[in-house]
């Protein structure tokens, strides 16, 4: 599919430019509750748009990968508080598992690493 694609997300618009194929995902609005599956779902959509810019052959390039998701990840205080609290709901080894890619054990240690920070506070 390729062409423009609109989202309303209840507080604003989503714009997207589709010029390769795509795989179609679920989008939440802020504050509504999340499930492990859906947080799951959103980091694998996540990786596979990395995947066709990042080659993921070696165990390095891997991690290069898993270290971009996790820079936007961060760099969306939302999406970040939103994987943080699946993640509490369902657990690290239940979301790595739900992942299931090659760079989700090193998403996975982030994601501790945020808990014990966040567990400190």
């Amino acid at each position: 599919m390729t062409g423009d694609r609109n989202i309303n997300t209840g507080g604003g618009n989503y714009n997207e430019r589709i010029e390769r194929d795509y795989i179609q995902g679920n989008y939440y609005a802020a504050g509504q509750p999340q499930s492990l599956a859906q947080a799951a779902a959103d980091i694998q959509l996540l990786l596979k748009q990395l995947e066709q810019t990042y080659p993921t052959t070696t165990t390095s390039q891997q991690m290069v990968v898993a270290a971009e998701a996790v820079n936007r990840i961060e760099s969306n205080p939302l999406l970040k508080e939103r994987v943080i609290n699946a993640v509490k709901g369902g657990g690290l080894a239940a979301f790595e598992k739900a992942i299931d890619n090659p760079a989700g054990a090193f998403i996975v240690g982030a994601i501790k690493g945020w808990q014990e920070v966040e567990a400190e506070d």
